[in-house]
């Protein structure tokens, strides 16, 4: 596919296709990492988008608490170097 870069204000950016998009279950306001390797542009779709939001949902519903209340064990308390 090809496509060309374009002004976007005082920056530069490309379009990507909907169908593209749909393929990665991203939107608009998608937070993605964009990084260069091997000379590539390389973007990725951030897999925990959202997660900040429903945690603090949890916390306001007091939901949060841990579902194991095994630790620390013993391992943790004497052989374990923090």
């Amino acid at each position: 596919m090809k496509t060309n870069i374009i002004n976007i204000g005082n920056s530069q950016g490309i379009i990507l296709p909907s169908a593209l998009l749909r393929q990665l279950n991203l939107t608009s306001n998608s937070l993605v990492e964009v990084e260069i390797e091997n000379g590539n542009i390389i973007i990725k779709p951030n897999p925990r988008q959202g997660w900040a939001e429903a945690a603090k949902q949890m916390h306001a519903e007091k939901n949060d608490e841990l579902l194991s209340q095994e630790l620390p064990n013993k391992f943790d308390l004497k052989e374990w170097t923090w």
